[in-house]
């Protein structure tokens, strides 16, 4: 049950941190390109408790060629006869790449246990198989990292209720989410046989306090760059051309060409 909320974050001491761990996100982004990682960080929790928020804060500055963010919807048909592994190995990062999953493998060991989308024989093959799984992107030299945002029963109902009255973000709540209310008790007896199971030396959870979202973002992103041994890369030294002289191009008259119309002059 929900616990005393920590004190958030001062906004001006928040956004300082926030701009000096996503300029050393740029630098680990730089790392991963041109040494050839591959780095794939996952964000599991239960709904409402900030995985996505983190993720906008973490992507928001990198390059989108090098870092992406995968979130799949629910399987086809034909994805539902593979493998259960194969349709996430497929968004698997190459050389040179990040890839963030906004939820993951992980489905398996909670929405669909708790809501019976999966039989009891696939959900304990998917505990047995994991964390063979993982271990296999770790000796294929993939780096590994897992994120568990906690979030208190309190908190996560606040959050939902103010999303049925935001209409911006009305859309991230589903009759499923508010069914996560009901069933608190079977997702977090869900997520503790999955941490049982799959909090293995080579991919460990590292859970996430995420009452606070101020906190939580930059507690996970400066653990993830404490957990990876990059190092800056120099920059290559650029320097603008001079512009060359007119040769004479005149641009054709405005209004041959259809324009936005001024929205901004009216406010």
């Amino acid at each position: 049950m929900g616990g005393k909320r920590p004190a958030s974050l001062p906004g001006a001491v928040y956004e300082r941190e926030l701009l000096r761990l996503q300029t050393e996100l740029v630098k680990l982004q730089e790392w991963v390109r041109v040494e050839g990682v591959r780095l794939v960080v996952v964000f599991e929790g239960r709904d409402a408790a900030g995985k996505g928020g983190t993720i906008k804060r973490v992507s928001e500055h990198l390059n989108p060629r090098v870092a992406r963010t995968v979130a799949l919807p629910r399987p086809t048909e034909r994805e539902r006869t593979q493998w259960y592994f194969q349709r996430y190995v497929e968004h698997l990062p190459a050389a040179g790449e990040i890839v963030l999953f906004d939820r993951s493998w992980y489905n398996r060991a909670g929405v669909e246990h708790v809501m019976g989308f999966c039989t009891k024989e696939e959900y304990q093959l998917f505990l047995r198989q994991c964390p063979l799984f993982e271990r296999m992107l770790v000796e294929a030299g993939i780096v590994l990292r897992k994120y568990w945002f906690s979030v208190s029963d309190a908190v996560q109902q606040d959050r939902f209720r103010r999303r049925l009255k935001d209409p911006t973000r009305r859309w991230k709540l589903s009759p499923m989410d508010l069914e996560s209310i009901t069933r608190w008790e079977a997702y977090s007896r869900a997520k503790d046989e999955m941490l049982v199971h799959t909090d293995i030396p080579e991919a460990p959870w590292s859970v996430v306090e995420s009452d606070d979202k101020r906190r939580a973002r930059l507690n996970m992103i400066a653990h993830l760059l404490d957990s990876v041994p990059y190092h800056e890369v120099p920059p290559p030294v650029l320097e603008l051309p001079p512009r060359p002289p007119s040769t004479g191009y005149e641009r054709p008259p405005r209004d041959l060409q259809t324009y936005v119309p001024d929205h901004a002059a009216s406010l």
